[in-house]
């Protein structure tokens, strides 16, 4: 495989990690145990039916939990310890053909690119579960999912066009996750305050007027007689 292709499936497989593991490597796995998709050596172990059936059932799971308020950020904040160290080990082993600083590099913005998404995504859902109603963690489940199969087909068949798409990605990122973080912050601060934390501040007070502060009442001199003495009313 030539060295676009390698990088392109290494930084897709972060990156579907990042939203959802467990599609990733199942679909990854069921394209390459079929021969619809050439893996790297490295990535092999992907197409062991016990791998395959072990993330079928997993992304079973987390198809459920994702779409229940409350649960799918319990669900998020679990994998963070998950998602983001097996994307960077899937990207380093899908770089891993192109030589060993490839291998490292691969490992090292793997596992930031998977990071970026799980946070986003996380992120995201904190957001959407202030809202009561269930469609909306529905939709941007379904979403999510579409999202990585569209990624990883994307990355296997036209590798130049989703390293474009990535830098697109990235960039949008570095403009939201600000206003996600603000979010989050808002929603945290508003779940404390249920519990007596997070108090608002208290508007600035006028500075109280201190003697120094005050108009004098000292009359006012005027001009001297002529031997130097001030006259005083």
């Amino acid at each position: 495989m030539e060295a676009v292709a390698l990088i392109a499936l290494g930084m897709g497989t972060a990156w579907a990690s990042g939203i959802n593991l467990y599609a990733a490597v199942f679909m990854l796995g069921v394209l390459g145990s079929t021969g619809h998709a050439a893996l790297p050596p490295e990535l092999a172990i992907l197409t062991d039916p016990l791998v395959i059936t072990a993330a079928g059932f997993m992304y079973c799971v987390e198809f459920f939990a994702d779409k229940v308020p409350g649960v799918d950020t319990g669900w998020d904040a679990i994998h963070s310890f998950i998602r983001i160290p097996a994307g960077a080990v899937l990207a380093a082993g899908a770089m891993a053909e192109i030589g060993p600083a490839a291998e490292l590099a691969g490992l090292l913005i793997g596992g930031s690119l998977a990071a970026t998404s799980h946070v986003t995504k996380a992120g995201g859902r904190v957001l959407i579960n202030t809202s009561p109603e269930p469609v909306s963690n529905w939709t941007a489940s379904l979403t999510e999912d579409l999202a990585v199969i569209a990624g990883l087909w994307t990355a296997l068949n036209h590798p130049t066009v989703f390293l474009v798409l990535l830098v697109v990605f990235i960039i949008l990122v570095a403009w939201l996750l600000p206003r996600i973080w603000r979010g989050v912050k808002f929603v945290g601060c508003r779940i404390a305050r249920l519990f007596g934390g997070c108090r608002e501040p208290e508007p600035p007070r006028e500075p109280e007027a201190t003697p120094a502060d005050l108009p004098s009442l000292k009359p006012p001199e005027r001009a001297d007689a002529g031997d130097g003495t001030p006259h005083r009313p």
